[in-house]
């Protein structure tokens, strides 16, 4: 016989009846949770990987691309190598990023380590190039740098998913309560639906109006980390801008002069 069923009838329908009262308290507190509490502050299912992969798969087709004296040598050696860790990833979580693992932390740092030194490195040649003259080809000057600046979009908007409030999936527990950029929706939450919290899209145009613009539009850097990724992609931006349609633009008034 269970401890239940030793119990007096009518302390058994108390013990029920508090159960009961228990259950409901705890349906309320959560149905409260949900109502009051931003989805972006409490705890939610957890991006899709496959978002963050595709622009991974996008970054390293636009290394590719580019001619090989942009390039480190051997010209696939790089992409190879970011490749296998996009696969690895994938392979070891290919759901909903909500387990952290230290493994996948460090794996998914060193590809955007991997992308960006690769991104700093074409760029840093191709103002090399623009610096001493032997750009010559106005057509395919504009191309190139189409190519490193938005690979430089791609690499800050992945920057910025990483580390916002602890990354992905300290987001998906709201682990963090200080975010590290500040959305619109957070600031007027009535103009966004219930359950809306960033993802990876909102980083990415974050980081495509950052670099458009070179300064921050409708998404503000609150952390000192956040302001300085921001300085420094602003940066990069107006000087691959900069010098690559300067120098374009005298190329064709050469060519029409001559």
């Amino acid at each position: 016989m269970s401890d239940d069923e030793q119990l007096p009838p009518t302390r058994r329908g108390r013990f029920s009846a508090f159960e009961r009262r228990l259950v409901a308290e705890a349906q309320g507190v959560r149905s409260f949770e949900h109502e009051r509490i931003p989805a972006w502050l409490r705890k939610t299912d957890g991006e899709h990987r496959w978002h963050v992969s595709l622009a991974v798969v996008v970054a390293i087709a636009l290394q590719i691309s580019l001619p090989h004296h942009l390039t480190l040598s051997p010209h696939y050696a790089l992409p190879v190598a970011e490749g296998v860790v996009v696969i690895a990833l994938l392979v070891a979580n290919p759901g909903r990023i909500v387990r952290y693992s230290t493994t996948l932390h460090v794996g998914a740092l060193v590809l955007l380590g991997l992308i960006s030194v690769g991104n700093a490195i074409s760029a840093g040649l191709l103002v090399h190039q623009i610096v001493t003259g032997t750009a010559t080809n106005g057509s395919a000057l504009l191309l190139q740098g189409v190519d490193i600046w938005l690979t430089n979009v791609i690499v800050f908007g992945l920057w910025y998913w990483e580390f916002d409030r602890g990354g992905p999936v300290h987001r998906a527990h709201g682990v963090r309560e200080h975010a590290d950029l500040l959305f619109p929706q957070m600031q007027q939450p009535d103009v966004a639906p219930a359950d809306w919290e960033p993802t990876f899209f909102d980083y990415l145009y974050t980081s495509f109006t950052n670099a458009t613009a070179f300064s921050p539009t409708d998404t503000l850097p609150l952390s000192r980390w956040a302001k300085a990724m921001f300085m420094l992609q602003s940066a990069i931006s107006l000087v691959t801008v900069a010098l690559v349609i300067s120098r374009a633009v005298n190329i064709f008034r050469e060519l029409n002069q001559s």
